[in-house]
């Protein structure tokens, strides 16, 4: 009597073998059927089909990325449509553009016509979007003046710019799209790379173009001088004379013989006039505040060469006499 192995799945060779004719002829059956399919004409669908733009590119400069397709509706042969469907073989249409500046915009109803002659034997149905954006500039040559960029230095404890930095070259000259160009209003940062600056600083750095502008703007000079004039300030304190104007008998100070000091910074080179100075301090009572009695302290003079003066107490308490 014969005996039928079994495969270690537990299925009889010969019912494994009428399985594998059973799966083969559902294959050809299907691969038939679509082939047969895709050999009919009539078809019609929405494609994404690649575009590419044409135009003078020493002249214009895309500053944000160009549309790189355009939806459409196609009808046609299956296997024709199936191509164009995932792009196999699709050569892109060129849109010529011969002013891009002019507008940024390409109504679809301008390039319907040599688009469907561009898609023959596929027929062209309709073009989803009326219109197909774009932004290109045009390129331009500008001079920028240099500035410091203040985030790039700082100068020491009571120290000041004696006038505005002096760069050489006085101007730079930057190549770009004219978008990205009026970012600076003129002028271009340099960065100084300097920390608690206490001395008059003459130093050569790199100009440097962010890294987010790199592919549209080009700098001529690789290389600005930049010079700094700087002044200290010193700090110094007085103790003032005081002064009082329109006082009334039955109107005193809170303190008899207040003490009043003014606390200042000075130009270093104008120390040795402070000292001719005899500062005052001035308490008119026409000028007090009637709501909280009290009266402000005015110094006289106050040259334009001190810098963060403080007074000391700045305001008195008044004291009234009853009648």
């Amino acid at each position: 009597m014969a005996e039928h192995k079994k495969s270690q799945n537990g299925i009889s060779p010969k019912k494994l073998s009428n399985l594998k004719v059973v799966v083969l002829c559902v294959a050809a059956a299907t691969t038939f059927w679509i082939l047969n399919a895709l050999n009919k004409d009539d078809y019609t669908t929405i494609v994404d089909f690649p575009i590419e733009f044409l135009y003078n590119q020493d002249r214009y400069m895309a500053v944000e990325p160009l549309p790189e397709s355009v939806q459409i509706e196609i009808s046609g042969n299956g296997w024709d449509l199936l191509r164009k469907y995932f792009n196999v073989n699709s050569t892109p249409y060129t849109i010529e553009l011969d002013n891009p500046v002019s507008r940024n915009f390409v109504l679809t109803n301008e390039i319907k016509r040599s688009l469907s002659e561009f898609l023959t034997p596929t027929q062209l149905v309709s073009i989803v979007d009326d219109s197909v954006f774009f932004h290109i500039d045009q390129i331009r040559t500008v001079k920028l003046k240099p500035v410091l960029d203040s985030t790039t230095y700082s100068l020491a404890k009571n120290y000041r710019l004696l006038q505005d930095p002096e760069f050489s070259p006085s101007q730079l000259t930057v190549k770009g799209p004219t978008s990205i160009l009026e970012i600076f209003e003129g002028l271009y940062p340099v960065k100084l790379d300097e920390e608690k600056i206490n001395q008059d600083l003459e130093k050569v750095v790199n100009v440097e173009v962010p890294k987010e502008l790199k592919d549209f703007i080009s700098i001529q000079e690789e290389t600005v001088s930049v010079k700094l004039e700087l002044l200290a300030f010193l700090e110094g304190n007085k103790r003032l004379k005081v002064k009082k104007i329109n006082f009334p008998r039955t109107v005193t100070l809170e303190t008899d013989d207040p003490i009043i000091m003014m606390y200042y910074l000075v130009d270093e080179r104008r120390t040795e006039d402070l000292k001719e100075i005899e500062f005052e301090a001035i308490l008119d009572f026409s000028r007090r505040n009637r709501q909280d009695s009290t009266i402000s302290v005015q110094v006289i003079p106050m040259p334009s060469y001190l810098d963060q003066v403080r007074i000391e107490p700045a305001q008195l308490q008044l004291i009234y006499e009853q009648p």
